[in-house]
């Protein structure tokens, strides 16, 4: 369930209410935040299925004045490395100047008879900031079907560093409109900061 908001208690009992290890989350979000006011946030926690083990993670997103902060934290079974239960949390703070993009993607039913404000039944946001890039690439042709030469390769690179995907069916729509609220929110003071 993502919550969103503005304020460092709000951001608190938004993580509180995940559910999810709130007391680790809350304790690795604050330290990344400091001192700095909270413009906005995003609490998403999300429940997986891998083969035969139910998998749960979370990830909090927090906007500042001068920083977009990631956190994200996973449980896992114990292993080799562990023969208890663990969970791992990271946190990661990018300047604002440096987030090179801001996707939000939008699904929506029956498109023909769309009305604005509508809301999607489901939202990617995808933010970009340098730190990973996806590289696609296929070998080359040129338009003739006869041609066997070799063309090199084609491709695009995209930078994707995050996704996240909240949706009306599985999250609510509540959770849909938190979302968009946050993808505004960072799209805008991103722009600011050009």
């Amino acid at each position: 369930m993502a919550k969103t908001g503005t304020t460092t208690q709000g951001l608190r009992a938004a993580i509180e209410r995940s559910g999810y290890y709130p007391a680790l989350v809350a304790e690795a979000v604050e330290a990344a935040v400091g001192g700095e006011p909270i413009a906005s946030y995003l609490v998403h926690q999300e429940t997986t299925f891998d083969a035969n083990e139910v998998r749960r993670h979370v990830t909090v997103l927090v906007l500042t004045s001068t920083r977009f902060i990631v956190s994200h934290t996973d449980e896992q079974n114990a292993d080799t490395s562990s023969p208890t239960p663990y969970a791992t949390t990271s946190t990661e703070s990018v300047k604002l100047g440096r987030i090179s993009s801001v996707v939000l993607s939008r699904v929506v039913a029956n498109p023909e008879s769309y009305t604005p404000g509508t809301l999607p039944r489901e939202v990617v946001l995808t933010i970009g900031w340098g730190a990973v890039s996806r590289i696609d690439l296929e070998p080359a042709a040129c338009g003739d079907p006869n041609c066997d030469a070799d063309h090199g390769y084609t491709g695009n690179s995209t930078a994707d560093d995050l996704s996240l995907r909240v949706s009306e069916a599985g999250d609510g729509p509540e959770t849909v409109r938190q979302a968009l609220a946050f993808a505004q929110a960072l799209s805008e003071a991103t722009a600011a900061t050009r």
